[in-house]
This record gives structure tokens, sequence and C-alpha cells, in this order.
């Protein structure tokens, strides 16, 4: 054997290798690319969970605003267990108008939920994350209904 064969072995050798590496370095199509808006919907999440739980006049929370808190929390799981995690911390939340009122702050939570609702509407044709993204739908709504029924107990 001559010398451009074993050049031409190990030119496609490199080929393959690097044809590999760039492979796995790319995102799988169940990231955030064919996802965008759930990536939106755990924003919304987040700014809802952050106006029941960040109370600036140090109100007592209420029993349904802790039911809230962990639908939301249940929803954010299920966003997160078919990978389409920004890895952001729950606690995080983008920067919102805060209203000092804890009604304003009920009312914006109810606004943030139905907006994440909306995110994860898109058709999905994948049967597993259709699952999830039905238990996602039914901890979102467990959790406007819990500061639905926050609101109405006060009066606002």
């Amino acid at each position: 054997m001559n010398l451009s064969h074993y050049a031409g072995r190990l030119a496609c050798t490199i080929a393959i290798l690097a044809f590999g590496l760039v492979s796995k370095a790319t995102p799988a199509p169940s990231d955030f690319g064919d996802h965008p808006y759930y990536l939106h919907a755990l924003s919304d999440l987040r700014a809802a969970r952050w106006m029941l739980q960040h109370r600036p006049g140090n109100w007592d929370q209420t029993v349904d605003e802790v039911e809230a808190v962990r639908q939301i929390d249940a929803a954010i799981g299920e966003i997160k267990k078919a990978s389409i995690d920004d890895g952001k911390n729950l606690e995080d939340h983008p920067p919102v108008d805060e209203h000092p009122d804890h009604p304003g702050r009920l009312h914006d939570a109810v606004d943030f939920l139905k907006k994440a609702r909306r995110d994860i509407s898109h058709d999905e044709d994948n049967a597993f994350a259709q699952g999830l993204q039905m238990r996602a739908y039914d901890h979102i709504d467990r959790a406007l209904g819990a500061v639905r029924r926050a609101i109405h107990a006060n009066g606002w």
C-alpha cells in the first residue's frame, strides 16, 4: 500500500470524527429551538410565582396562594421533564411592573398564568410531550383556580 492510500483513509477517519463532534454539539430538536413558547411559559410561570411569593407589604400568604405556588412549581417541573429547561433558578423572574398591593399582585399572577397557558397551547406532535403538556395545563388551571379563590375570598 502506498502513502496516498493511508492519507485517504486518515482523511476519511478525521471527517467521520469531526462529523460526530459537530452532531453532538448541535442541540436536539426537542431542545429550545422547536419550543420557544415553552421558554415563554417558564418565564410567565416564574413571574406569577414571584407575584404570589414576594409580598412587599408583608401580608400573610393564604392557603390558596400557597397551593397556587405548589401548582406553578409542578407545571414548571412538567416543562422541565420535557427537556425544555432554560436552566434558570425557580426564584429567577423577569423584570415586571410590580404592584405593591396584594390584590394587584394576585390579578397580575392570574394574567401571567393565562399567558403561560397560551404559551404551551401550541400543537405538540410528540406523544410523550403531549402528556407533559396536558399535565402542565392541569397544574396551571389548578394554580389559576387557587389564585381566583384567594381573590374572591377577599372580595377583590
